[in-house]
C-alpha cells in the first residue's frame, strides 16, 4: 500500500493558506501534476467551498453563504462571501458596550421629597406607548404632521399635563410601553423583519430626544411622588435601544433611592402593589389574546398573591379592553400620528395617552385620558 505524502486535509490547508501547486509539490516532494489532480478531485467533492472564510466576516455578522469560482484544478480564483447580521452576537456586543459606557456615567443627585402630602394607598400609572421618535408623517397623507421635534413636544406637554392632573399618589410607574424609538440603528428599518420605515431624523437626534423625554418624566414625577418606578419596555422597533436606555438610566439614578429602574431583560414586566398586579408587554411577542398566558406563566407566584391583575399592551396603536375570568388586558392608543404604512393600510385610531390610578385594596379607581386635541387647547402654540 502506497502512503500518500500529503493527506487531503493537509492539501486543503495549504490551498487555503494561498500556496499554489508548484509550491505544494516542492514542499512535499511531489510532482506538480499530482498536486493538480488531487486538488481537482477535492474540488469536485465540493471540499473547501464556503469554508475557512470566517476571518473575512466582521464581528456581529454571520456567514449566509459563499460562491467560489475555481479552475479545473480546484484553485479558487474568486470568492464571494455572503453575510447577514447575527442578532444574538449583536445583542452581546451591545451589552458589552453598555457595560463599558455605564462606568463613567454621572450619577443623578437625589431630589427632595415632595412637601405636599401623598396618599400611600394610591399608585399612578403613566403610560406612553408607540411614540416612535424619529418617525416622519405627512398631514396630506395621514391627517397630521409628525417628526422628532413634534414627538418631543407632544411627550413634554403630555407629561406636564398628566402629572399636574393626576392624584397625589405615594407611588407611580412611568411606563414607556415599547417602540419609544422608531428605528434601532443607522438604517431606518425594523430590526428583525427589515421593513423600510418613514424616517425623519438622524440616529443621534433620536437618542438625544428619547433621553430628554425620559429625564423630564422622571424629574416631574419625583416632585410629586415618594417613589418612582421607571419601566422602558422592549418593542419590535427598539429591541436594542430599550436595552441600553434601561441600563443607562439604571446607572444614572443609582444614587437616587426613590427611583427604581426595571432591568428585566425579557419583554414581560410586572409589579405588585397591594392586592394589584400591574404588568406590561408591548405586544410584539404575545398578541392581545395570548399575553394572558405569558404573564401568568412568568409571574405565577405574584399572580397568586393578587386579587386584581392588569396587563397593559400597545403595538397596534388602537384601544381595546378585554376582561377574562383571570385578569383585564388593555391595549393602549398612541400619541403619535399615522405614518405612511398606517395610512395606506387603513389603520385609523384615536390619539391619546392616559394615567390610571390604582388603590392597594380596590384595584383601579380612576383614570385621566388626555387626547392630542386636549393638548392642542392647553398649548395653542403647539405644532402637532
Amino acid at each position: 500500500m502506497v502512503t500518500r505524502k500529503i493527506t487531503d486535509e493537509q492539501l486543503q490547508q495549504e490551498l487555503n493558506a494561498g500556496l499554489g501547486p508548484t509550491e505544494i509539490a516542492k514542499k512535499y516532494n511531489m510532482s506538480r501534476r499530482n498536486v493538480q489532480l488531487r486538488s481537482a478531485r477535492l474540488a469536485k467533492k465540493g471540499v473547501g467551498h464556503g469554508r475557512d472564510v470566517s476571518h473575512l466576516v466582521p464581528d456581529g455578522y454571520k456567514i449566509k453563504g459563499t460562491s467560489s469560482l475555481v479552475d479545473e484544478f480546484g484553485n479558487t480564483k474568486l470568492q464571494w462571501v455572503k453575510t447577514d447580521t447575527d442578532a444574538e452576537r449583536q445583542v452581546e456586543l451591545m451589552k458589552a458596550v453598555v457595560d463599558e459606557m455605564k462606568k463613567d456615567l454621572p450619577k443623578y443627585d437625589p431630589v427632595t421629597l415632595p412637601k405636599n402630602g401623598t396618599d400611600d394607598d394610591l399608585l399612578n400609572l403613566y403610560t406612553i406607548t408607540d411614540h416612535h421618535i424619529g418617525m416622519l408623517a405627512c398631514q396630506e397623507e395621514g391627517g397630521d404632521d409628525y417628526d422628532t421635534t413634534i414627538a418631543e413636544s407632544l411627550a413634554v406637554d403630555w407629561f406636564n399635563s398628566a402629572v399636574c392632573m393626576s392624584p397625589p399618589s405615594g407611588e407611580c410607574i412611568i411606563n414607556f410601553l415599547g417602540d419609544q424609538m422608531h428605528y434601532d440603528g443607522m438604517k431606518a428599518m425594523t430590526p428583525m423583519s427589515g421593513h423600510i420605515l418613514s424616517a425623519d431624523s438622524r440616529l443621534f437626534k433620536m437618542i438625544r430626544t428619547a433621553i430628554k423625554v425620559i429625564k423630564l418624566a422622571v424629574s416631574l414625577c419625583l416632585r410629586k411622588h415618594k417613589k418612582v418606578k421607571l419601566l422602558i419596555c422592549e418593542g419590535n422597533h427598539d429591541l436594542s435601544s430599550s436595552l441600553w436606555l434601561r441600563e443607562m438610566f439604571y446607572e444614572v439614578y443609582a444614587n437616587e433611592p426613590r427611583i427604581e429602574v426595571n432591568r428585566e431583560v425579557s419583554p414581560y414586566y410586572a409589579y405588585k402593589f397591594g392586592a394589584c398586579m400591574i404588568s406590561a408587554h408591548h405586544g410584539h411577542c404575545s398578541n392581545f389574546t395570548k399575553v394572558e398566558q405569558a404573564i401568568i406563566g412568568k409571574y405565577r407566584e405574584m399572580y397568586g398573591q393578587c386579587k386584581f391583575t392588569y396587563v397593559h399592551t400597545g403595538h397596534l396603536h388602537h384601544r381595546a379592553v378585554k376582561e377574562t375570568n383571570l385578569l383585564i388586558v388593555e391595549q393602549h392608543q398612541t400619541l403619535a400620528a399615522k405614518d405612511e404604512y398606517s395610512s395606506k393600510g387603513g389603520y385609523y385610531s384615536g390619539r391619546s395617552a392616559n394615567v390610571i390610578t390604582y388603590h392597594k385594596r380596590y384595584g383601579e379607581v380612576s383614570r385621566i385620558s388626555i387626547p392630542v386635541e386636549m393638548l392642542r387647547d392647553i398649548n395653542p402654540k403647539s405644532t402637532y
